[in-house]
């Protein structure tokens, strides 16, 4: 079996990212491969989330470019930039679901926008979506506010998953999950990567999942990617800030527990 091309459909280079005087990301440089799942780490309030904004477009960037299936974001047309946005879904942190939308709503949300559909077509779809992440069909009627946290993240996914993107960004999925919700989640993420064919970013700052879904990771700090590379890449690195995040108590304890489960 020939082994994927590793070509780049997100390339990210020289980007400055800054409010005010505070500069957040300072000449940052980053490739996301196509069909991998690629996970985004750093420190709290380091820029990780920033970064993912601003590819998606809603934080401007200073200098620096963003290409995205080769094209330029900032050279694109509004038409061309609405083909791209077309192509990737998104998941922000906590779901970001609309309270006043039922979870049906809420999921026909992008459809609504872009596609054309009757309204026999858009429920079947609607429901296919919640069929693929683990939902029956009465959660459809169901409002944000009576959904459990694990739900929430499963809506926020099929609201990602809408328009059968070939990219997916992911705002730390699993934060505000007990262990065992964040462990199913994981395990949704990376069936339905490899069932679908995407290209997952993941902001996260969940060792288990950098653990047992990412093929790569690359890690932020000081406005900047210090390393990219499987999660082995990440446990040989002497940075301090690597060794303490990969290497220190809560890491080790993640550790053992994969080493007791595999």
């Amino acid at each position: 079996m020939n082994a994927p091309v590793r070509d780049a459909v997100i390339e990210v280079r020289d980007l400055v990212v800054g409010f005010g005087d505070h500069i957040v990301l300072d000449r940052l440089s980053l490739d996301v491969h196509r069909g991998e799942i690629l996970g985004f780490v750093g420190a709290s309030g380091g820029g990780k989330s920033v970064l993912l904004r601003t590819i998606i477009g809603l934080v401007p960037k200073r200098e620096g470019t963003i290409r995205v299936f080769g094209v330029d974001l900032s050279r694109a047309s509004e038409q061309e930039r609405r083909a791209i946005e077309r192509r990737w879904g998104i998941l922000f942190q906590q779901g970001a679901l609309f309270s006043s939308l039922t979870v049906r709503q809420n999921v026909q949300f992008p459809m609504r926008e872009y596609l054309d559909l009757s309204d026999r077509l858009l429920e079947e779809v609607t429901m296919a979506k919640l069929q693929m992440v683990g939902l029956s069909p009465d959660v459809g009627d169901k409002f944000p506010s009576e959904l459990s946290g694990g739900m929430i993240k499963r809506v926020a996914l099929a609201r990602a998953l809408a328009l059968d993107p070939e990219i997916v960004f992911l705002d730390e999925p699993t934060s505000g999950l007990d262990p065992i919700g964040a462990g199913d989640f994981d395990e949704l993420i990376r069936t339905l990567q490899r069932t679908l064919g995407l290209t997952v970013f993941m902001v996260t700052h969940d060792l288990d999942s950098l653990h047992t879904v990412c093929d790569r990771v690359a890690a932020l700090a000081d406005g900047k990617v210090i390393a990219a590379g499987p999660i082995e890449t990440m446990l040989e690195s002497d940075h301090p800030w690597l060794k303490a995040y990969f290497r220190g108590k809560r890491a080790r304890m993640a550790l053992a527990g994969h080493s007791v489960s595999a």
